[in-house]
């Protein structure tokens, strides 16, 4: 599971011409899910994403979590993050988890999000078109992938 985190000022996830979900200060996070994901990487991605340490604190060094300035959280699902680019210039896509699976574990992981934030979790629309619009504020930008978690 590969997750790109990044600290906003302000996003929103706009399908069909219309905003589906917005959120203000927090993070807007890519998750994009692999065909061997388990319920391990689920849980460790979470657990990452709530208590990274990328909002500033009073000193203005980053060391605030999102749990602990009480933060937004925007997830949208994206596919593309688990290509590979070793062959060629078409990314391949055959790493990633059937539509299926990758809905289910795109899904777990919010559920997961809002049990350890307490708040609710804004997400897009599984396999929609959507347009993405994100003020990043640093910028911060953070990749995670659960197969390097050791």
């Amino acid at each position: 599971m590969k997750a790109v985190i990044q600290r906003v000022s302000r996003a929103s996830v706009t399908i069909e011409g219309r905003v589906y979900s917005s959120i203000g200060q927090g993070a807007l996070v890519l998750l994009g899910v692999h065909r061997d994901d388990t319920a391990e990487d689920i849980d460790w991605i979470a657990r990452k994403i709530a208590n990274m340490r990328i909002f500033e604190d009073e000193n203005g060094q980053m060391n605030q979590s999102l749990k602990a300035i009480e933060g937004e959280l925007l997830v949208v699902s994206q596919f593309t993050l688990i290509a590979s680019t070793k062959k060629g210039n078409r990314p391949s896509f055959n790493a990633a988890a059937a539509p299926e699976k990758g809905k289910a574990d795109y899904l777990s992981v919010c559920q997961k999000l809002e049990q350890i934030t307490g708040k609710p979790v804004h997400t897009g629309v599984f396999a929609a078109d959507m347009k993405v619009d994100l003020l990043n504020d640093g910028p911060v930008t953070i990749l995670l992938d659960s197969l390097n978690k050791e």
